[in-house]
């Protein structure tokens, strides 16, 4: 019977153990960064705001520090000088201004 409370012991210990590696990975799963999908493009003609929203990932009446914050994530992503689309920059760059409100007046020339 000097066996018994050596395998209780056994058992607490290990039972504490795998808690704490439990408590770990938890922690470590709530700390990773979230994926975002990103908009997978075929563009309309003339950008709209949803369309633009869609772009950079926020609401179409978002405020305007979450369109230049979301607007900076993507450029960032996808910028020229980082190995991205100059037809993409130039997208969320329209898109940024279609949610600030700094399209040019809508109007052929011809």
């Amino acid at each position: 019977m000097t066996t018994t409370p050596l395998v209780v012991g056994a058992a607490v210990a290990a039972a504490a153990m795998s808690g704490r590696f439990l408590i770990g990975a938890w922690n470590a799963f709530k700390a990773r960064p979230r994926v975002r999908r990103f908009y997978p493009g075929g563009f309309q003609p003339v950008m709209t705001r949803r369309e633009a929203a869609l772009v950079l990932g926020v609401r179409e009446h978002a405020v305007m520090e979450k369109i230049k914050e979301a607007h900076r994530r993507v450029m960032v992503a996808n910028h020229p000088d980082a190995g991205g689309s100059h037809y993409l920059a130039s997208k969320i760059n329209e898109a940024k201004d279609v949610l600030t409100g700094r399209t040019k007046a809508s109007g052929s020339a011809f």
